[in-house]
């Protein structure tokens, strides 16, 4: 009797129906509805007639500084989160003993027990002028009064930083943990010290978790938009409250989905540029590989 064999692709199709259900079909939906428009007080979209008007609208002076602000939040954020994650990592997973990694990644996850908007109004709480963030730094005579921080750009970057930082700190600690102590000891053998170790070794070997690592942080933190609600005020708009309003509040669907495919379309541009400037500034570290390999050869 022959058994039945199901082709090689056939592992595949649950995701495959997963991701287009609901993820090509709503962002479908959303790019078709970008071309309609609001029919009236009460309506929320129509598509009888189809038009890039509402793209225009989104690209206004108003919404592009909105959009510029969102840029910038997203791009400092992000190097943030990785200036701060890449030591910690490091030190996870190459100078922290081992029978403690475990511990560290759980504390690590500690804030992601607790809910997002939950952390979020704690960071409200906190940076409040009548905090006691703001009480402390002026009994120690740091600041000569009340915190001025909160409601702006900074309250939003600071509130950023800390809800995605474990998502930048998670894959570099497996990317530095996949490295091994036998490639550094093997280099120092060879007469480099711990910097020169750093650079030539671990670093280009840890580059995929690098890239993983931003893109983990950039693409969720450009679309945030309760960070900015809770923090931000007039000053730290961001689109994902542009499109929030215009779906819940002003019930326009048509240009809130504009504005969200113009989100999309930034962050796949901007991940690409982030991308390619990635690539320049590792490629003198590939053809100096490539030359010594060739040398040895």
């Amino acid at each position: 009797m022959r058994s039945l064999r199901l082709p090689s692709f056939a592992l595949a199709i649950p995701a495959w129906a997963w991701l287009v259900t609901f993820f090509v079909v709503p962002v479908g939906a959303v790019l078709y509805f970008s071309f309609g428009y609001k029919p009236g007080i009460f309506g929320t979209h129509a598509t009888d007639v189809l038009s890039f008007d509402r793209y225009a609208e989104a690209l206004s002076p108003t919404f592009f500084e909105v959009f510029m602000n969102t840029l910038w939040v997203g791009i400092a954020g992000t190097l943030l989160c990785l200036a701060i994650g890449l030591p910690v990592a490091y030190w996870m997973a190459v100078k922290a003993p081992a029978h403690r990694r475990g511990l560290l990644i759980a504390l690590v996850m500690v804030p992601y027990w607790t809910n997002f908007l939950v952390r979020t109004i704690g960071w409200q709480i906190i940076l409040a002028p009548e905090g006691w963030m703001s009480q402390l730094l002026q009994t120690v005579g740091i600041t000569d009064g009340p915190l001025a921080i909160l409601y702006t750009r900074t309250a939003v970057l600071i509130g950023v930083v800390y809800n995605y930082l474990p998502l930048m700190i998670l894959p570099l600690y497996v990317a530095f943990d996949r490295v091994g102590p036998a490639l550094r000891e093997a280099s120092k053998d060879l007469g480099a010290n711990r910097v020169g170790t750093f650079i030539r070794v671990t670093f280009p070997l840890a580059r995929p978790g690098i890239i993983v690592g931003l893109l983990l942080v950039y693409i969720p933190l450009m679309g945030d938009y309760i960070t900015a609600t809770v923090l931000g005020g007039a000053q730290g708009n961001m689109v994902g409250q542009l499109v929030a309003s215009q779906f819940q509040a002003a019930q326009n669907w048509a240009l809130g989905s504009a504005m969200a495919v113009l989100l999309i379309l930034v962050i796949m541009v901007s991940a690409a540029a982030i991308g390619f400037l990635l690539w320049l500034v590792s490629l003198p570290f590939r053809v100096r590989n490539r030359v010594v390999l060739e040398a040895t050869a």
